[in-house]
């Protein structure tokens, strides 16, 4: 039973919804561990297609619960560091889920919501939203969420965002290449459901495929990439959604 998040899968969509309206959604341990454990779940669940995260409430995430943060200033470095730890480990199970992740941003997604979205492999957000890490203006650091930032946007963009502590537009979160897509506010959960649905309607194997391979190439050298290409060339070759398009393709052609 789940306290700081709302969890549910219905026809392969997997959806968890940040639900701390009255805290605009802060990420405190007990959300943070429950996001964890949905993730693992859908990790896990072979029926899920893809995996939706968004808040209740008027907005996605305002970041870190900064009570805690305040209350833990006694601890000792190593402390510190075991709790920064619980943050990075969902990002990596984001990064390593087997299943794209949308983020579906309405009103603020701040400093480590803002983190959250964009560990995301896609940001769906409303003409409204407004993105940012303004953790500087307390002399924190968007630290763990950096090494995502600068694989998103230019290292430019990425160092402006983090050092100005400017909150932006979705728009211009979008032409910055933060945001995939912005919709009406009017229009957004409908928008949001096409644009789900129709993901989730692609072979799960080859998003599946895709999205390990983009992600392990990252840091290889281009010839290290073209051959991991290879393998998961191969790999692609023998699924069954494969050689199903591949049977209706020729039929219709």
């Amino acid at each position: 039973m789940h306290s700081r998040i709302l969890f549910q899968t219905e026809q392969g969509i997997a959806r968890i919804t940040l639900n701390r309206p009255e805290k605009r959604n802060a990420l405190d341990p007990t959300t943070i561990a429950e996001i964890g454990e949905a993730l693992a779940a859908t990790a896990a669940d072979e029926n899920v297609r893809i995996v939706v995260i968004t808040g209740a409430g008027n907005d996605f995430c305002s970041g870190a619960d900064l009570s805690g943060l305040q209350k833990s200033g006694d601890n000792d470095v190593l402390q510190h560091m075991a709790d920064a730890r619980k943050m990075a480990d969902v990002f990596l199970a984001m990064r390593r889920h087997p299943r794209p992740i949308v983020a579906a941003v309405r009103g603020r997604a701040l400093a480590g919501g803002c983190g959250l979205a964009t560990a995301a492999d896609l940001i769906l957000a409303s003409e409204s939203a407004q993105f940012g890490y303004p953790e500087v203006n307390i002399g924190f650091v968007a630290a763990m969420v950096m090494a995502i930032l600068r694989r998103s946007i230019s290292e430019k963009r990425a160092f402006e965002l983090l050092t100005t502590g400017e909150i932006i537009p979705a728009q211009t979160a979008s032409d910055y290449g933060l945001v995939n897509r912005v919709f009406a506010d009017e229009t957004f959960d409908i928008d949001v459901e096409a644009f789900v649905s129709k993901l989730a309607a692609k072979s799960a194997s080859a998003i599946t495929l895709s999205k390990k391979l983009l992600y392990h190439i990252d840091a290889m050298s281009f010839e290290t990439s073209i051959e991991s290409g290879v393998q998961v060339n191969a790999m692609a070759r023998t699924t069954d959604d494969l050689k199903k398009g591949l049977e209706k393709f020729l039929k219709r052609s």
